[in-house]
């Protein structure tokens, strides 16, 4: 069974952990740029939500990638990067609408979860549990979505 990362925001603390194991597991450095996790913060509402690439099921990054380089294999969730065909025109930046998808300069690479192979990084150093990389079910699949509906709405109001 496919499984998915399922985030809890009502158990983000902020602490930021998983950005750093992100940056670290990818690129070896601890560099909050080149992290696939982005952590949203709202201070006076007192709450942060950790955010990376949802793996829509109608991708906005795959259909305005001019080479193909983000794409997803048959029956797959995964959209998956492949940086040999990416010109860097950043097209998929523009395009997701949770601004999941990153350039990186240092790298000259798109940034985006790919869910470490199956062993996600942000998921074995939160110490809160506020990600967990779960089976895909139906309930999993609809929960997901309504969450990234409201944060969509959210980040389109500020």
């Amino acid at each position: 069974m496919t499984k998915v990362l399922m985030i809890h925001p009502d158990k983000c603390t902020g602490c930021h952990n998983c950005t750093l194991a992100c940056s670290y597991g990818h690129e070896s450095q601890f560099r909050a740029a080149a992290t696939r996790v982005h952590v949203y913060t709202w201070e006076r509402e007192g709450f942060s939500v950790p955010m990376m690439c949802q793996q829509c099921d109608e991708a906005s990054c795959m259909k305005v990638c001019p080479t193909g380089a983000l794409s997803r294999a048959k029956g797959a969730d995964l959209v998956e990067y492949n940086r040999a065909k990416c010109i860097g025109c950043r097209m998929c930046t523009m395009a997701c609408p949770f601004g999941n998808a990153v350039y990186d300069g240092v790298s000259g690479a798109i940034l985006k979860c790919d869910q470490c192979d199956g062993s996600p990084e942000c998921v074995k150093f939160c110490p809160s549990k506020a990600l967990e990389f779960i089976d895909d079910s139906i309930s999993t699949r609809s929960r997901k979505k309504a969450f990234a509906a409201k944060f969509k709405a959210a980040i389109q109001e500020v």
